[in-house]
């Protein structure tokens, strides 16, 4: 009898930590065509407060620019840079701040937002790595000491019903997603409830749709299509938009 050969192809290992020096060296793999839901969490994370940056959409650094029909839902703001370029013909719905006290405080709170979500910890903490396309995650806390992508598959945010779970996202260097990857969200899950804390740029590939707050240490650059729901927040860089859609919700 022929033996039979599967072909697997690694996706990403994610370890569940339990406590500071113990863990489960139990690694779990997804594939868009199987995708993995990940143990609950019994830890419950508190929302990360915005405060000042809630009502933008976009928030940056240094500058923001788009080109072709970017429409922004939301308020855009920028502190301390001073260009703003590509409105119009892209669309706001909402209004600018320019290194007023709005964009100010702004900066100040999502400073504030950043360093709360950089800092969470729990005894159950999951660690993630590579790429997440094809996995479902569940309300709680998770880990990246390296980059994150979401290329070979979808993503899943699922709040087991609970419309109030929080998740969090800490990602040590880059976030990017390739083309036409999508952010899924069932079970109750809300964009306003996930946050990605990113250490260094997020980008968003050609007609990606994204979920969630997206902090930057850097900046954001979204490819032409890509969308997102959710804010675009860089501290010390520039967002760049190319046709996009962003709704702060």
């Amino acid at each position: 009898m022929k033996k039979m050969k599967f072909a697997a192809t690694l996706a990403v290992a994610i370890v569940v930590m339990f406590g500071a020096c113990k863990k489960d060296d139990t690694r779990v793999t997804g594939t868009s065509a199987n995708p993995m839901v990940i143990p609950v969490q019994s830890t419950n994370q508190a929302m990360v407060s915005m405060a000042g940056a809630s009502t933008l959409a976009v928030l940056a650094g240094s500058a923001i620019s788009s080109t072709g029909a970017t429409n922004i839902t939301g308020d855009m703001g920028l502190s301390p840079g001073t260009s703003v370029g590509g409105f119009p013909p892209g669309i706001l719905v909402g209004t600018q701040h320019v290194n007023d006290a709005i964009a100010t405080q702004a900066k100040l709170d999502l400073t504030a937002a950043y360093n709360d979500a950089a800092g969470r910890t729990c005894t159950d903490i999951v660690t993630l790595s590579g790429n997440i396309g094809g996995l479902t995650l569940t309300p709680g806390l998770y880990k990246s000491t390296s980059s994150l992508a979401i290329s070979s598959g979808d993503l899943t945010f699922n709040a087991n019903g609970n419309a109030s779970a929080v998740f969090i996202i800490q990602i040590a260097s880059t976030l990017t997603t390739t083309s036409g990857r999508k952010v899924f969200l069932t079970g109750g899950a809300l964009a306003s409830n996930i946050f990605w804390q990113v250490g260094s740029s997020a980008t968003f590939g050609t007609t990606s749709v994204f979920k969630g707050t997206v902090m930057a240490m850097q900046s954001v650059t979204f490819n032409t299509g890509s969308s997102l729901t959710g804010r675009a927040l860089a501290r010390t860089g520039a967002v760049v938009m190319a046709g996009n859609t962003i709704v702060n919700q």
